[in-house]
């Protein structure tokens, strides 16, 4: 959810969900009509709440000033406590930043809050109020990733979780995602180890120069997995992010895949609960192209989940599906000829491409005009 906001849904609409915000409606204000106030501490706001009409307002796990609570409902206003016996915040109003996902790991990565809600959400059980809060929260995410993806021309990387950073493919991954935020585009990948990890560190050095980002990868190599060493992995990730600079990229992952730790690279982090959603979305937010690198199951999945979008766009509503790896996407997994297939005589043919390096997935994605939203 956005910190100042206002936009017609039903009638007046308005979105809160900051301190700053609050405060620069509630100067003028006399009624809270409309207002959504989500994960706000309004504990230092009794005397501006006092004069507030609170019919029609929606709180959602705002902090409240003794004796607010009870007023707000008593004039109509529909407030929502946390959840409790829950680890996260199910009204969170942004999305996470890398350092959120592993905060508590100096006591060991199960200690960490990443670690800690995969934990959680493996013994829930289908307990309606705990089902409720993960359906909230992903709700919250969807929202604040609404705001965060406005404007921006985004391009999805997709490919293996297990590739290992000391393998030429991770490499290859990396100046992709390089070689993209140099032209102005925005890297969005799962969020997790593999090749989404190289994806992200790739845009998060687009200030630096190419042997540095070499040199970034070759430091990465010393802990090639996560696997029995996450705490290491993360901090290896950690120092090489604090070096290379701060480019902006998005990581989408999913609490499904929890055994997974979420890399330090995305500079912005919309996880998920459900991994379907998740999924859905990772796609649906690229609107500058999808380029696929070489991967399984999940991979083929994503490759023809895009491609049911573009066969079913009208002309100019398709983005372009890239794959890389000729050999790989025509003999070891041969996605291609039937990609083809796919798009025969629909307007999005024209997008799709295979290609053999990553300057021209780069080159192909260049070429595509994103449209103004």
């Amino acid at each position: 959810m956005h910190d100042f906001d206002e936009r017609p849904q039903h009638g007046r609409r308005i979105d809160i969900g900051s301190l700053e915000a609050f405060d620069r409606f509630a100067v003028r204000a006399h009624s809270m009509r409309g207002w959504r106030i989500q994960d706000v501490d309004l504990r230092e706001r009794g005397e501006q709440l006092e004069r507030l009409d609170g019919e029609g307002a929606l709180l959602l796990g705002a902090e409240l000033p003794d004796g607010a609570r009870e007023r707000l409902a008593e004039q109509g206003a529909l407030i929502f406590a946390d959840v409790p016996e829950v680890p996260f915040n199910a009204y969170r109003s942004t999305l996470y930043a890398p350092d959120d996902l592993v905060a508590g790991l100096e006591d060991g990565y199960p200690s960490s809050f990443d670690a800690r809600v995969y934990a959680w959400s493996r013994t829930r059980h289908h307990d309606t109020a705990h089902t409720l809060a993960a359906a909230l929260h992903d709700h919250s995410i969807d929202e604040a990733l609404a705001d965060w993806v406005r404007g921006r021309a985004i391009v999805g990387i997709m490919g293996g979780h297990a590739l290992r950073r000391d393998s030429a493919e991770y490499r290859q991954t990396a100046h992709l995602a390089h070689g993209l935020a140099r032209i102005g585009r925005v890297v969005a990948t799962g969020g997790g180890p593999g090749a989404m990890e190289a994806g992200n560190l790739g845009a998060r050095a687009v200030a630096v120069s190419t042997d540095e980002l070499d040199a970034a990868i070759d430091e990465l190599a010393a802990v090639p997995s996560f696997q029995g060493a996450i705490p290491e992995w993360i901090a290896s990730a950690q120092r090489v992010a604090a070096r290379v600079g701060d480019g902006v990229s998005l990581g989408i992952p999913t609490w499904h895949y929890g055994h997974e730790p979420p890399n330090s690279f995305a500079t912005s982090i919309a996880k998920y609960f459900q991994n379907s959603v998740r999924e859905d979305i990772l796609l649906r937010v690229a609107n500058a192209g999808v380029v696929v690198l070489p991967g399984g199951g999940g991979t083929v999945q994503e490759i023809f989940q895009d491609a049911c979008e573009n066969s079913y766009a009208e002309e100019g509503a398709w983005a372009p599906l890239v794959l890389l790896g000729e050999r790989y996407w025509t003999e070891t997994m041969p996605a291609w000829p039937l990609l083809q297939a796919v798009m025969r005589d629909r307007p999005g043919a024209a997008g799709i491409d295979l290609v053999d390096t990553p300057a021209d997935a780069v080159a192909r994605i260049a070429a595509f005009e994103v449209a103004d939203e």
